[in-house]
């Protein structure tokens, strides 16, 4: 049975595989993005696109006139370091834009929201690792702060109007279409650097480690949390640590880049190990992620290295 979707950031990365597998299954889906960092050749061209803004109150009318039954909130401001340059604009796309979203769903008789949260960001420095969902939240920047706001939110608006939700709480995603703004964004940096001869360099010592996810696996997880009986929160990753050193080394093998190993200064908001536990999405949806990291940054890379510029 068909279902309408509404997916904000449909033209990103995340959020264009996701339509792309949506409608591949048969369902209606409705896409808003401003496409201030996706991309319209993005957009499968079977999607009904809104480029709109998640602040704008335009989103009535889309809301009113398409009557999606599930929204899958993407859009954000996604970048740590532009998140403690401006934490205002930070909070006013990530917050403010967020709650926009809540409550035309709760006007328009939407179900349920799936949304996308930061499993990297919200931890801040780990305690535990793997880190569980139930891990203590200590933001390092404000886009951790804006991403743990936002899950406060959904908690609110569930308990005060019954609106149902899921909060992924995602690890480092990686994979084609992806933007070099995106918390994974290095693996995009690194590959099209290499690619065309240039010269990455590794903020800090590279020994920080990041629980790299694939894009396809991440679309899965969505797919699978997004029956009406399900909620809560739920981290999305590996549970495998991976320095920044070792994904650099590969990348630069797949390459075949003649690149130096230069190093500059560590970014101020991020934290130095992350890794998530995944167990509770294994345990409930026998979800675990298919790609390793091998796979995943040949794909990546050959994405970048064709048309993925």
């Amino acid at each position: 049975m068909s279902t309408k979707f509404l997916v904000t950031g449909g033209a990103g990365f995340i959020g264009s595989h996701l339509v792309d597998r949506l409608i591949q299954e048969g369902n209606e889906v409705i896409v808003v993005d401003n496409l201030s960092t996706g991309k319209r050749k993005n957009i499968n061209k079977k999607a009904q696109f809104y480029k709109m803004d998640i602040q704008s109150k335009r989103m009535e009318r889309v809301f009113r006139n398409e009557r999606p039954l599930i929204v899958v909130h993407l859009a954000a401001q996604m970048n740590v370091r532009h998140s403690t340059e401006d934490p205002g604009f930070d909070a006013q796309v990530n917050i403010l834009g967020t709650i926009n979203v809540l409550e035309h769903a709760v006007k328009h008789g939407v179900r349920k929201v799936t949304f996308a949260s930061s499993g990297g960001a919200v931890y801040g420095e780990q305690e535990i690792f793997p880190a569980p969902e139930s891990h203590r939240t200590d933001p390092l920047s404000p886009y951790g702060i804006s991403k743990l706001a936002g899950e406060k939110y959904l908690a609110y608006y569930a308990t005060a109007t019954g609106l149902r939700y899921v909060a992924l709480r995602f690890s480092n995603v990686y994979g084609p279409r992806q933007d070099s703004e995106g918390e994974a964004g290095v693996v995009a940096i690194f590959s099209k650097l290499m690619l065309n001869g240039g010269q990455p360099i590794v903020n800090g010592t590279g020994k920080q480690t990041r629980d790299f996810v694939y894009v396809e696996d991440v679309v899965e997880a969505i797919l699978v949390t997004l029956g009406e009986d399900v909620q809560g929160i739920y981290n999305v990753g590996t549970g495998q640590e991976t320095t920044v050193n070792e994904c650099y080394g590969i990348i630069k093998d797949l390459t075949k880049s003649q690149c130096k190993d230069l190093y500059g200064a560590a970014k101020i908001g991020e934290q130095f190990r992350s890794v998530l536990d995944v167990t509770k999405l294994r345990e409930v949806f026998g979800w675990d992620p298919q790609v390793s990291l091998q796979e995943g940054l040949t794909r990546t890379v050959d994405f970048f290295r064709g048309d993925g510029k």
